[in-house]
C-alpha cells in the first residue's frame, strides 16, 4: 500500500505538488504513464508549454497564462523528480543554483556594483554569462568557444540569431545590412543553380537552409526577431486563409472546385481588405 500521503490542499502549494509528483511517479501505485517518462520523452512536452505560455502572453489572456505557467511548472517539477530519482539532483537544488545565479549576476543589486541603464546591465548580464562558459569549458577540459552555451534545441530561426549575434561580438559581421541582402540573393541564385542541375534533395536541403540562415542575418541587422516575423506571417497566412474560405463557402467542396486562379483572385482580395 502507498505511505505516501496526500498533498494536503490548504498546504504549500509548492509542496503538494511536488507530492503528486512523487505519487504519479510510484513505481507500484503511480500513473503508468508517468512512470515509464524519461528525460527525452518529457523535453517535448517541455518545449510545447512553454510555446503555449508565450501565446497566452500573445493574446492578453492572463486566465490562461495562469493556467499554462502551471503546466510549465510542472514540467519542471516533474524533471526534478526523476532527476531525484536519479540521485543526481532534486527540486529544491534547482531552486538553490537559479537563486545563486541571480545573486551572481545582479551585484548591482545585491552587492555593491552599480550600472547606468538597461543598455549597461544587459552588457554586463552577458559579460557574466561569457565568465560562467569560459569557467565551464576550463573544467570540461577544453577550449572555450563564443558559440558555448547556444542550446541545440532552440527552434533554427531562433537558434540561427543566437549564433550570429555571438559571432558579431567578436566582428564576424557584415558591417551593412544591404551586404545580407546580396547574401541571400547569391544564396537563391545556388539554388536555382541547384534546381537546375537536377540536385537531389540533400543538395536542395543545405542551399535552402543557407537561405533561411541568411534571412535570419538579415532580420538581425533590422533589429527583428525571424521567429516573430515569421509567426506574424503564419497568423497573415491564415486570416487571408479563412477569408478565401469564407468567400468559397467554407472548406470542402467549395474550395476544391475552385480553380487555382478564382482562389488566387479572392487571395487578392482578402489582402487588399486588410490595406
Amino acid at each position: 500500500m502507498d505511505e505516501t500521503p496526500p498533498p494536503h490542499p490548504r498546504g504549500d502549494p509548492m509542496a503538494a505538488l511536488r507530492v503528486i509528483m512523487a505519487r504519479l511517479r510510484d513505481p507500484k501505485n503511480g500513473c503508468p504513464w508517468d512512470v515509464e517518462q524519461t528525460f527525452a520523452s518529457i523535453a517535448p512536452y517541455t518545449i510545447e508549454e512553454a510555446y503555449e505560455v508565450a501565446d497566452a502572453i500573445a493574446q492578453g489572456d492572463l486566465p490562461a497564462l495562469k493556467e499554462e505557467l502551471g503546466d510549465l511548472l510542472l514540467q519542471v517539477v516533474f524533471h526534478a523528480r526523476m532527476a531525484e530519482e536519479a540521485g543526481a539532483f532534486d527540486f529544491d537544488a534547482v531552486a538553490a543554483a537559479i537563486g545563486d545565479k541571480m545573486l551572481r549576476r545582479h551585484p548591482h543589486v545585491f552587492g555593491g556594483g552599480k550600472v547606468e541603464n538597461t543598455a549597461a546591465q544587459s552588457q554586463a548580464w552577458e559579460d557574466h554569462k561569457s565568465v560562467e562558459r569560459r569557467a565551464k569549458a576550463a573544467a570540461d577540459g577544453r577550449t572555450p568557444s563564443v558559440l558555448d552555451g547556444v542550446a541545440l534545441g532552440l527552434p533554427a530561426l531562433s537558434r540561427a540569431l543566437k549564433l550570429q549575434k555571438r559571432a558579431a561580438r567578436v566582428g564576424f559581421d557584415w558591417p551593412e545590412a544591404v551586404q545580407v541582402l546580396d547574401k541571400i540573393e547569391e544564396e537563391i541564385g545556388e539554388l536555382r543553380a541547384e534546381i537546375e542541375a537536377g540536385a537531389g534533395r540533400e543538395r536542395l536541403e543545405d542551399e535552402l537552409g543557407d537561405i533561411l540562415f541568411a534571412a535570419a542575418n538579415l532580420a538581425r541587422h533590422f533589429g527583428i526577431d525571424p521567429e516573430a516575423a515569421l509567426r506574424g506571417t503564419n497568423d497573415k497566412f491564415t486570416r487571408r486563409f479563412h477569408a478565401v474560405e469564407d468567400h468559397f463557402g467554407g472548406q470542402g467542396q467549395g474550395l476544391t472546385r475552385a480553380s487555382l486562379e478564382d482562389m488566387e483572385s479572392a487571395w487578392q482580395a482578402a489582402k487588399a481588405g486588410e490595406t
